[in-house]
């Protein structure tokens, strides 16, 4: 008994031992880290010791943001024209979403969807009235958006129009992008995406964009559920598709009993000039796929929206997610759309970016060869040369040294695209940085 006894009280003292050596350690290690600013260098190569390498960012290391600027470590400021992929909208920190996310966290974050909570009701109300349909899904990344769009698909595919049982077929325009999933991928036509992670989804089909010649002979096929397409190619370098085509598009659809979804992740809310960009032809999808500045950048939060008759064909424990409809996300969405509209946020993206393209068309073309887009999500594509004096990354450095960040993509194509709450003397100013960085080469 004695030796028991004896043999616990040890082991107590080791562990008091071992929790105060662990405590002393963990000071000093904050001691060490509050010491002096970190560097952007140690911010690079701490990331690059520790985390995947997925990705290539442009070297800077950015701890601030409000409105359309952001601040390094070292306190240089920048203007953002990337706004997140567009899910910054309303600008960085926005105080209105901001308190809504703050107020809400206080008060009740998560239940699940096992239980009723009393913000998302009022979300889904808020969020079907303003966009003019029956029902919403709500996820929390735009991936799930699409991934949730293919299962509706398929689901009302059987169920409604009478496709045989895994007959289902999902048509996707080559140059799509709506994330980085097995179902993503395998819809995918860049190499990047889904080179070395085969076998590929079955039942995905693609087809040229912008091609109405192209979609109608694929709707030959009785068992085509739904095209799913970006009204403008956002990652593939922001491509405007000709006038007439997102009106084809919903005629074809309806014409052969296909489903048309609108992936608006990228392109919706505000960012094109207009609420949603299938609102430059006044058409409606069946579904329509929302993410990105639905949260204005502070939480995931993403939406798909469509009628009863699609909806209604998932029953429950068929598809759902634990984050999904928490009342934080709705909270937040509500915040987020509702500064869209009190600021008028669509309006000004449309005058704001026809100045920024007419500007920009002043540059130099042997630089320069091309400026397209609609609104505030814009591009310019960079001449390549066999020199290689200059190429998009090489302009993206040297914009970040004159104070505005943007990222390439697909190797030659700049995207621009800054959070739509700047004003005229602001886009100016940027369009001074944009001239005076195409000079410099």
């Amino acid at each position: 008994m004695f030796s028991k006894l004896a043999h616990t009280q040890a082991i107590a003292v080791l562990r008091r031992g071992a929790h105060a050596s662990v405590s002393a350690s963990t000071s000093v290690a904050t001691k060490k880290k509050i010491q002096g600013p970190l560097s952007s260098e140690y911010i690079f190569e701490r990331e690059a010791k520790y985390g995947a390498h997925n990705y290539h960012p442009l070297p800077v290391a950015l701890e601030k943001g409000k409105g359309i600027y952001v601040w390094d470590v070292e306190g240089r400021k920048y203007f953002d024209f990337l706004s997140a992929y567009s899910a910054v909208n309303q600008g960085h920190c926005h105080p209105k979403v901001v308190e809504a996310l703050k107020s809400q966290a206080e008060k009740l974050a998560l239940t699940s969807r096992a239980f009723y909570n009393d913000v998302l009701g009022e979300y889904e109300e808020y969020i079907t009235k303003m966009f003019n349909y029956s029902k919403v899904l709500p996820m929390n990344t735009g991936v799930e958006a699409g991934e949730t769009a293919c299962k509706l698909a398929r689901k009302w595919a059987y169920t409604v129009k009478g496709i045989p049982k895994y007959k289902a077929k999902i048509i996707f325009a080559a140059g799509n992008f709506w994330g980085r999933t097995m179902a993503a991928v395998s819809s995918s036509t860049d190499p990047t995406s889904y080179d070395g992670f085969g076998p590929f989804m079955p039942g995905f089909e693609v087809i040229p964009y912008n091609d109405l010649p192209a979609l109608e002979r694929a709707l030959q096929d009785p068992n085509i559920a739904a095209f799913m397409v970006e009204p403008i190619q956002g990652e593939a370098g922001v491509v405007v598709p000709d006038e007439g085509y997102l009106t084809g598009v919903r005629e074809l659809c309806t014409k052969h009993d296909v489903l048309f979804i609108a992936d608006e992740i990228q392109t919706g809310l505000a960012r094109t000039g207009k609420m949603l960009a299938v609102d430059h032809e006044n058409v409606r999808p069946d579904l329509v796929l929302l993410g990105k500045a639905l949260s204005g950048g502070l939480y995931p939060v993403s939406a798909v929206l469509c009628d009863d008759e699609i909806m209604l064909t998932i029953k429950p424990g068929e598809h759902g997610s634990t984050y999904g409809g928490n009342p934080l996300a709705c909270r937040v969405a509500m915040a987020a759309l509702e500064v869209i509209e009190e600021e008028a946020l669509n309006e000004n993206a449309e005058a704001m970016g026809n100045l920024l393209r007419r500007e920009l068309m002043k540059t130099p073309s042997d630089i320069v060869t091309c400026v397209r887009g609609k609104g505030l999500l814009n591009a310019i594509v960079i001449r390549e040369t066999k020199a290689l004096d200059y190429d998009a990354w090489k302009v993206c450095l040297r914009l970040r040294d004159n104070g505005l960040l943007a990222k390439p993509t697909h190797g030659d194509i700049i995207r621009l695209a800054p959070p739509l709450v700047i004003k005229e003397d602001e886009i100016r100013e940027c369009i001074d940085i944009i001239h005076k960085t195409i000079l410099s080469f």
